[in-house]
């Protein structure tokens, strides 16, 4: 199972604005370095718990269908299911009806139950299932102690700028971090 962005997000949850206010800083000369600070910070958070903050386009691969009726989606939370896609002998695409699916978008990981499958002739990624998932458009979406953490984040890594280049980030996870963002991971055995 491999999930790929299809787009990034159209938005950050947390603002430049809100960034600087965090920091108390007034100038601009700092803007493009807290912008990729931003976007780090929420690649960094998404990685660590599987959510998708931003809504934007996914697209999971499969290599044939589970063996039970019920697909589960890693990333979440599920919003929608777009199309599903199944490749033939002949490495056509065939779009199947997914009117009538099921949708739990908001467990964890996210389950899907489509009304009937088509078997796939390709060995690797013959199946295609487009979703969308993510909280919402904005930021104003967010979970508040999400967004918080990423400030934090964003802040220690600030704070680092000079001993650790932008690509070496996320150098430092500050205190409190982990905390926050417990609630939204999942647990594993």
């Amino acid at each position: 199972m491999t999930i790929a962005e299809l787009l990034p997000p159209a938005a950050e949850p947390i603002t430049l604005a809100e960034v600087k206010a965090h920091l108390r800083l007034e100038t601009n000369d700092e803007d493009t370095l807290l912008t990729a600070l931003i976007r780090t910070a929420r690649l960094h958070l998404e990685s660590q718990t599987g959510l998708c903050l931003i809504s934007r386009p996914l697209r999971l691969y499969l290599d044939d269908w589970p063996e039970g009726r019920v697909i589960q989606i890693a990333r979440g939370p599920v919003q929608t299911i777009e199309i599903v896609t199944v490749y033939d002998a002949g490495g056509t695409p065939v779009e199947i009806d997914t009117s009538g699916y099921v949708l739990d978008g908001a467990a964890r990981p996210a389950r899907l139950v489509l009304p009937g499958r088509r078997a796939t002739e390709r060995a690797l990624n013959g199946i295609e299932i487009d979703f969308t998932a993510g909280f919402g458009e904005s930021g104003a979406d967010v979970p508040d102690t999400l967004k918080r953490a990423m400030l934090l984040h964003v802040a220690a890594m600030f704070e680092l700028r000079g001993v650790l280049a932008l690509d070496e980030q996320p150098g430092a996870v500050p205190q409190g971090y982990e905390r926050l963002i417990a609630p939204h991971c999942r647990r594993r055995l």
